[in-house]
């Protein structure tokens, strides 16, 4: 009987393949007599100029090529670089990710009303594809139900004290001086509003929940700048000192799936819902009320055994592409992709039927600031129509109508054995 662990045994067997082949010691000990690489100057205000500079150099010491250059460095690139200086350092040029659009989706949400397009970034084909199916059905049965049910940011700073007597102090007197608190934390923002603070205490650890609306905004430069403040102030006028404190540990769910973020949100709750006949499942998804229902009871399954926080298909898909076609920050992709799909048996129209939901709790994204100024994901929110203050909500919706279709798409296509025949058309064959 093999007692070691397969993939140790692969591992292994990788390891000693390479070994007559590699001097293992030499590649991998550091090589303290080389002489260091000359190191990019860091460039944080982009020109005509400090393109060229950086391309010099690229050309130089890279297998990048003068093609490579044109591509990157385009003549409106080039032009616009300036425009790109709040956004990045070292820059280079732009990168031209494919965009594909999806609608109309029609909404009927409290915020986002009416029929919308949706552009999509991505270099997976099949992908737009899969949505505009869902979007179609949607749009057979009436539109998208959806709402937004809370709207917050969190940045979590830690403060550490000599013990368990001195944080119950601390926390005592942030909870006496709140008000005040939330009016220094303000003083640094026009649009954000501290809404919370919520202290946890762990021994001599008080880690401070500090959630804030952000108007139009996604928000998670607004609120660390905010909580800088509040933590700067607290060092300083409370009678607790403590031994140190953190802008943030880890506590936030900052960019990760996390509990915290799964059940308390961080950032824009939403959900969206949708009825669908039997009849329309046929006619649109190839599959019926029962062989969809068996499927979903299985892979709730498979996500419970494995471990997943939440339990949905592939809401990531369809942020990834969203979040860098309207210029969001990508990364929030990780805590954003938590969240809940449901599918129940219901009487539709008199007939069998399947309620169909997603309930998203991590949905970071705005019209105002970070990228959604930038040339092309401005565009991308004008082919939207929620560009600029007072859309974000009608934004957040849409996003969540979005992942619906999308999870009403990959369902159905897996259980109707379409799945595998669709990706082998479209991004195998074509």
């Amino acid at each position: 009987m093999q007692i070691i662990p397969f993939s140790v045994q692969r591992m292994l067997t990788y390891l000693n393949t390479n070994r007559d082949n590699l001097d293992y010691k030499t590649r991998m000990n550091a090589d303290k007599q080389a002489k260091p690489a000359k190191r990019l100057r860091p460039q944080t205000k982009a020109s005509a100029e400090s393109v060229a500079k950086f391309w010099t150099r690229l050309l130089a010491d890279t297998s990048a090529t003068e093609f490579d250059k044109a591509i990157i460095a385009d003549a409106d690139s080039v032009r616009d670089a300036v425009v790109y200086t709040a956004n990045i350092e070292n820059y280079i040029g732009t990168v031209k990710v494919p965009v594909g659009v999806v609608g109309p989706i029609r909404m009927n949400g409290v915020h986002a009303k009416g029929d919308f397009f949706a552009p999509l970034a991505t270099t997976e084909a099949a992908l737009v594809a899969s949505y505009a199916r869902g979007a179609e059905l949607t749009r057979a049965v009436g539109g998208i139900t959806a709402a937004l049910l809370s709207d917050s940011v969190i940045r979590g700073p830690a403060f550490i004290f000599n013990n368990i007597m001195e944080s119950g102090e601390f926390i005592n007197w942030v909870a006496s001086h709140a008000e005040e608190l939330k009016a220094v934390a303000e003083t640094t923002t026009s649009h954000g509003k501290l809404v919370g603070i919520d202290p946890h205490l762990d021994g001599d650890t008080v880690f401070l929940l500090c959630r804030y609306s952000t108007g139009d905004a996604s928000g998670q430069n607004m609120v660390t700048v905010a909580t800088q403040a509040l933590c700067e102030y607290l060092a300083k006028n409370c009678p607790v000192q403590p031994i140190h404190w953190f802008i943030e540990a880890n506590f936030s769910g900052d960019k990760k799936a996390s509990f915290l973020g799964m059940h308390a949100g961080r950032g824009r709750k939403v959900t969206a819902s949708v009825d669908i006949a039997e009849t329309v499942l046929r006619r649109y998804l190839h599959t019926d009320v029962k062989t969809l229902l068996k499927y979903c009871r299985t892979a709730n399954l498979g996500a419970m055994l494995s471990g997943q926080f939440g339990v949905q298909a592939h809401y990531a898909n369809a942020l990834a592409a969203f979040y860098i076609a309207t210029g969001q920050d990508a990364a929030c992709v990780s805590e954003s992709s938590v969240g809940f799909t449901r599918v129940e048996p219901r009487e539709v129209d008199g007939e069998p039927g399947v309620f169909v939901s997603v309930t998203l709790p991590n949905i970071l994204v705005g019209t105002v600031g970070g990228g959604t100024g930038l040339p092309s994901q401005s565009a991308g929110l004008s082919i939207i129509g929620l560009k600029g203050n007072g859309q974000a909500r009608a934004l957040a919706e849409l996003l969540a109508g979005l992942c619906l279709c999308g999870e009403l798409s990959i369902l159905g296509a897996i259980s109707a054995g379409h799945f595998t025949r669709a990706h082998d058309k479209l991004a195998r064959k074509r």
